[in-house]
């Protein structure tokens, strides 16, 4: 799918998936875990997210200090030089980039810090993680951003 059809899908799903995630709410966090693991895999098996990149062209992740200082040692400045180059703190007192698409997404989608990319980055779009109950919120937001997300959301819906 592509990303101008993905938004017209977000678009007239938005009513039928806030309902859906409410519903969510009250499946037990084991048997969602159970059941979207394997549909992440499914779906990320055929997602080439070089062709994609929206996650990188329309939000920014979160940089820990660990983050912070792994990649500025990647880049060889100090971690403060880091920070002041590319990162700002927002609202919720958390380093985020001073601006979308990310500094390091390259013309080919490909990320220049991709070996030492933030933890938000690596794990992004989080649908494979563990205590799924605890990230509807996210994967909620997540379905906007991310075609495969969306994806393994309607699979999910054709199993509830």
């Amino acid at each position: 799918m592509d990303l101008a059809q993905h938004k017209e899908q977000v678009k007239l799903k938005r009513k039928e998936n806030q309902k859906f995630f409410k519903r969510l709410k009250k499946v037990k966090p084991k048997v969602l875990d159970k059941l979207i693991h394997p549909l992440h895999e499914e779906v990320f098996e055929c997602t080439d997210c070089l062709k994609c990149a929206n996650c990188c062209t329309t939000t920014g992740p979160l940089f820990t200090d660990k983050d912070i200082s792994r990649i500025a040692r990647h880049l060889r400045v100090k971690p403060s030089e880091f920070v002041e180059k590319y990162l700002q703190i927002d609202e919720d007192r958390d380093y985020v980039l001073q601006s979308v698409p990310c500094t390091f997404l390259g013309e080919d989608n490909y990320c220049s810090i991709y070996d030492v990319r933030p933890k938000a980055c690596r794990e992004f779009p989080h649908t494979d993680r563990i205590k799924q109950t605890q990230l509807l919120k996210l994967t909620e937001k997540n379905v906007e951003v991310c075609p495969a997300v969306f994806e393994i959301v309607e699979k999910l819906k054709k199993q509830l």
